[in-house]
């Protein structure tokens, strides 16, 4: 079935995201193109301007709900148990969605998106509360070091994000992609740890 015959009228904002998506993954943000999506779900070449006013509009919303369904993983992979535990099913389900997701995540952290429109700021804000707030309740007892818990949650998604690009390059082909994970969490909870 193609997509022109799946588009449904009324519902050209979310169709235009879905394609732009998948177009994202073919040819990556250069080779988005606001006609060429018009074109692939069969609407004439101004109708993406009701909803997006250029291909930046477009391409900050992409982001955006990219770091919807990023604190959506994280949120569902938090469970019950010590910190270090829930650290890794976190840092689990972030290189998953980084493996699954390259040229979405490398849209969503490239700098003129991080903080292009308010609602942008509050996406990425969003999608790092349950990482923040695991950091805070680790101090509160006594698991992890005294200092603002969103700035150690930068160091602990920096570190992540590292090892979502080696994995996702397959530049570590002779590593197992988990027990990296695994390594990463205890060395980084390791150094997190409250000295004597």
């Amino acid at each position: 079935m193609s997509i022109r015959s799946r588009y449904h009228h009324g519902d050209l904002r979310s169709a235009l995201l879905k394609r732009a998506e998948a177009t994202l993954r073919e040819v990556g943000a250069d080779g988005l193109s606001l006609r060429q999506l018009a074109r692939d779900i069969g609407v004439s070449h101004a109708a993406p301007s009701r909803h997006f006013r250029d291909k930046q509009a477009l391409l900050d919303e992409l982001a955006a709900s990219g770091f919807e369904r990023l604190g959506q993983c994280f949120a569902e992979a938090t469970t019950e148990g010590p910190v270090t535990d829930r650290l890794y099913g976190m840092a689990r389900a972030y290189l998953r969605f980084a493996v699954e997701n390259p040229e979405l995540l490398a849209l969503m952290f490239a700098r003129k998106n991080l903080s292009s429109t308010p609602a942008m700021a509050e996406a990425v804000q969003q999608a790092f509360t349950v990482p923040v707030a695991l950091i805070a309740e680790g101090q509160a007892a006594g698991e992890i070091v005294a200092g603002d818990p969103k700035r150690l949650g930068i160091t602990a998604i920096a570190a992540l994000q590292g090892v979502a690009t080696l994995v996702g390059s397959d530049f570590t082909p002779d590593y197992d992609a988990d027990q990296l994970l695994r390594d990463m969490v205890r060395y980084l909870t390791d150094g997190l740890r409250p000295r004597p």
